[in-house]
């Protein structure tokens, strides 16, 4: 019996030895191809890839900023940080600094976009961001503001944003069926919406019906068809043609 209790503590011990080896072996494995993140910032892009690629590590330069304190062509800040543990192949965020802001953000507010964008890059700047504003008041293209305003200093990116006017677009509905309502009322009802009242004229009798003298329409005579027909896509200002009876 005690023999028998030798032998399961025994197998026990050489189960638990056996899952802490593997325990171990998975941890140096996973572990093993981990790198520190090296110090990047102050290095040259050229250098700082020579050292990432050292460790295993590839280099983008995302962006540009200026910096008053970083030389210009240096690198300005990296993401992950310094320290950090990555695994071998990841890839390292750098900033270039551009050094000390030394040129003057102009004044492109009432020029058209294509003028801006040449006055922009004319000055070795880039243009950023585009968004795009419908205002009444102001030509198509027109440029209604940017960032950084004009003469701006301590300046971060090399880059002006612009926000340029549009024209405004007319509305568009769904044309609605007047057929069957009095001339009178359709007309209001157009002319309410903004479009306008094109021809109105009278409907031919139906087949087979003997001859008459169609009388001309007048604000009770009803509608028979139109133009644009019912549910068709029309813009303000469309133009509204009526048949009547």
């Amino acid at each position: 019996m005690k023999s028998f209790f030798r032998l399961v503590l025994l197998a026990l011990v050489l189960l638990v030895v056996a899952l802490i080896s593997a325990l171990t072996a998975m941890r140096l494995a996973i572990h093993g191809h981990e790198v520190a993140v090296p110090n990047l910032v102050g290095e040259s892009p050229a250098a700082a890839r020579m050292i990432a690629e050292q460790k295993g590590l590839d280099l983008n330069v995302e962006r540009q900023y200026y910096s008053p304190t970083v030389p210009e062509g240096k690198i300005l800040s990296q993401l992950p940080p310094a320290g950090s543990q990555v695994r071998r192949g990841w890839q390292v965020r750098v900033a270039e600094s551009l050094g000390p802001q030394r040129v003057a953000i102009p004044n492109v507010i009432g020029q058209t976009e294509r003028a801006a964008n040449i006055n922009i890059r004319r000055r070795g700047l880039d243009v950023g961001a585009i968004a795009q504003m419908q205002f009444p008041d102001a030509p198509d293209s027109q440029i209604l503001a940017q960032a950084p305003p004009p003469n701006a200093s301590g300046v971060s990116a090399p880059k002006i944003s612009l926000l340029v006017a549009t024209p405004l677009q007319p509305q568009a509905f769904v044309m609605p069926s007047f057929v069957g309502q009095p001339l009178g009322r359709a007309i209001q009802a157009v002319q309410n919406a903004g479009l306008h009242l094109g021809n109105v004229a009278a409907a031919p009798p139906p087949e087979g019906s003997p001859a008459t003298t169609v009388p001309p329409p007048f604000p009770g005579s009803t509608i028979m068809t139109q133009n644009p027909a019912a549910g068709e896509k029309v813009l303000t200002g469309a133009i509204v043609n009526f048949e009547v009876r």
